[in-house]
Formats: structure tokens, sequence, C-alpha cells
């Protein structure tokens, strides 16, 4: 059950690179919120595995810790990686013209 409430905060944690970070309109709304609650899950699951209790405080630090990481890096990489793309689009268009 805990994994649920994780995931809920992981969600709520990664939309605040989302408003914090510059570049929001390369990538949909729900983008790093969707990243954070898969980051938590996967991190909650994954520690889970390795025998960390859910009742623990270490397993609620280090998934929520992921969701904070894997939300940034998908902020900051994603208009980067979606401006070079357009980039490539457009001089693709503009040989084929």
């Amino acid at each position: 059950m805990e994994i649920i409430y994780a995931t809920v905060i992981g969600a709520a944690i990664g939309l605040v690179p989302r408003y914090a970070i510059p570049g929001r309109s390369a990538y949909g709304l729900i983008v790093t919120p969707f990243v954070g609650g898969i980051a938590t899950a996967v991190a909650w699951v994954i520690l889970t595995w390795l025998g960390l209790p859910y009742d623990g405080g270490w397993i609620w630090v280090i998934a929520l810790a992921a969701a904070a990481v894997a939300s940034v890096l998908v902020a900051l990489l994603v208009p980067r990686i979606r401006a070079k793309a357009d980039e490539a689009f457009l001089q693709a268009a503009r040989r084929a013209a």
C-alpha cells in the first residue's frame, strides 16, 4: 500500500521541475510528473527486493530522491534534444523543397 503513496508523492515532486526549469514548452504537462512517479515506483520495488523495510525511512528518502533526480534530468534534457531534432527536421525539409 505504501508504494501507492510513494508514487503519488513522487509524481507531485516531478511537477516541481516543470515550473522551476525553463523550457517547458518542449514537452507535455504530465511528462515530468509521470517520470517522477515511475522513478519512485521502480526505485521502491528495487529497494524492496534488496530488503529495505517499507516502513523504514531510507526507502522513502531514496525513492523520492529518485523522483527528483529523474524529473530534473528530463526537464533539462528534453528541451535540448527537442531543439536539435526540430532543427534537423527543418534542415531536411529545406533540402527536400
